[in-house]
């Protein structure tokens, strides 16, 4: 039975395997994503074999239960709501490793304690050899290694980060904690107090994990994890949320490795380095699209300042009413759509789909430019126009569209900010400056279409409103999409 399981396991790898493979390209990352969970389905059955398990009962409710909140969630949630759903979904898997680091020493901590009793009783019911019987017949109890201990601590505190962490991103994403990046004094020392406070008390448990006071040691390890959770995403503003969300899947992956060691269950621990390893070379790509380090993002708190004023652009901004937009976009050759998170809000993908076909039977050339951390987490509006059943091949990244930008007759940035910034290119006071942008200001005409006259979720002034190229249509996006639809249908 332990082969067939073990057998079971390397095909559920290889499933997860190519399952992530597949997820790399749009056309085939639904199918990616069947085969995946295929996988786990898969692990999941056949660790029922397990000879260890003695409640199966739970096991099922807990099946069915999380079936159906994943269903409802996948039915319910829109996609505006999808960044949040993935941030709470990265805390609940970190929040389960917590639980089995701590379960899994709750158990040896109950079996020693069991053994002691018994212990105390057999001696008192023997007038001789009491423990050359015990030393007989009875184990000494369950003795945690050094190593074992460490995967614990490692579990535990790496779960409990991705749970507070997550749910405190989720907090932002959702804007009932604000998009700010959140600082004050001495923030640094105070973080730098609780690693250093995680360490030790990780080396104490560590050396001695049966120890009187090594349930107290480990209560306090997740104590702190859980606050220094909140203590990590608070400094890091809206504008870095694609990077957190992709660093956080990648954090929850490595807990469920670490867990897997704890319980010595060979699938869990290659599903976890799948999803930590995978979530960190999104990270690194994420902060390679910002030109940032990790560190940068992380501890800079971007976001928490006022811009400097450095290289200020002159200008005002110039409204535009939909039907002269109209106008010139029946003119145009060449049009190219910009999406940001906007265009989440106002769900006006399928406007935009519908009007880019327009645009196409106008002869225009229509094209979608990308950039790697529009929206709130990594490949947002890839989603997003893919549900639109937009064509994979109009999509461009934002290194092949720069170039030919210049020759682009209207360019329609869609509720993007940061990603189209020219302050990130000119103004050297910027909190972005240096960051790779899509060149949306280089076109012959430039609409942004925004519901206001705020700033974006970063909290940064875009100098892209102020542009002498550039007009503002204000509104619903997808009201304003519509009514252009609406006048070429007419026309």
């Amino acid at each position: 039975m332990e082969t067939f399981v073990n057998l079971a396991y390397i095909v559920a790898a290889i499933l997860f395997v190519f399952g992530i493979k597949m997820l790399g390209r749009a056309d085939t990352a639904r199918k990616g994503n069947k085969l995946s969970s295929v996988g786990m389905l898969l692990a999941v059955v056949v660790t029922m074999f397990d000879h260890h398990i003695i409640r199966y009962e739970l096991i099922i409710a807990g099946i069915l239960i999380g079936a159906v909140i994943g269903l409802v969630a996948a039915k319910k949630v829109a996609m505006t709501g999808m960044p949040e759903l993935v941030a709470l979904f990265n805390g609940f898997g970190g929040l389960a490793s917590l639980l089995v680091g701590w379960a899994e020493f709750a158990r040896v901590e109950a079996i020693n304690q069991a053994y002691l009793a018994t212990k105390e009783n057999v001696v008192g019911a023997l007038t001789s050899g009491g423990d050359s019987f015990l030393a007989t017949h009875y184990p000494e109890g369950i003795q945690l290694s050094a190593f074992t201990a460490a995967v614990i601590i490692l579990t535990i505190l790496i779960g409990g980060v991705t749970f507070t962490g997550s749910i405190y991103a989720w907090g932002k994403l959702s804007g009932k904690l604000g998009g700010a990046a959140t600082v004050f004094g001495g923030q640094k020392a105070v973080n730098g107090l609780i690693a250093l406070a995680l360490v030790g008390a990780g080396v104490v448990f560590t050396i001695s994990p049966m120890s009187s006071t090594a349930s107290a040691v480990l209560i306090g390890v997740i104590v702190l994890s859980l606050v220094l959770g909140v203590m990590f995403v608070m400094p890091i503003g809206g504008g870095d949320m694609p990077v957190v969300i992709s660093l956080l899947n990648s954090f929850s992956g490595l807990a469920a490795s670490f867990a897997g060691f704890v319980i010595a269950n060979n699938v869990l621990i290659v599903a976890g380095c799948l999803v930590g390893a995978s979530g960190l070379i999104l990270t690194v790509i994420m902060c390679k699209a910002m030109n940032r380090t990790l560190s940068n993002v992380l501890f800079s708190g971007f976001g928490a300042t006022q811009q400097s004023s450095a290289g200020e652009t002159e200008g005002e901004l110039k409204p535009i009413s939909a039907e002269d937009a109209y106008y010139i976009l029946e003119a145009a050759k060449s049009v190219v759509f910009i999406p940001g998170y906007g265009m989440a809000v106002a769900q006006a993908q399928h406007a935009v789909k519908e009007l880019g076909e327009l645009l196409e039977n106008n002869g225009a050339e229509v094209r979608f430019a990308i950039h790697p951390v529009a929206g709130r987490m990594p490949g947002h509006m890839n989603v997003l126009l893919a549900e639109a059943d937009v064509e994979y091949e109009q999509l461009c990244e934002m290194d092949a569209v720069n170039p030919t930008m210049e020759t682009v007759d209207v360019a329609v940035v869609i509720g993007a900010n940061d990603v189209v910034n020219p302050a990130a290119a000119e103004d050297e006071g910027s909190p972005i400056y240096g960051m790779p942008i899509i060149n949306a200001h280089h076109a012959k005409t430039c609409f942004c279409l925004k519901r206001g006259k705020g700033a974006g979720f970063s909290g940064l002034q875009n100098k892209l409103f102020l542009m002498p190229n550039t007009r503002m249509l204000y509104g619903d996006a997808k009201a304003t999409i519509t009514g252009l639809v609406t006048q070429f249908k007419e026309s």
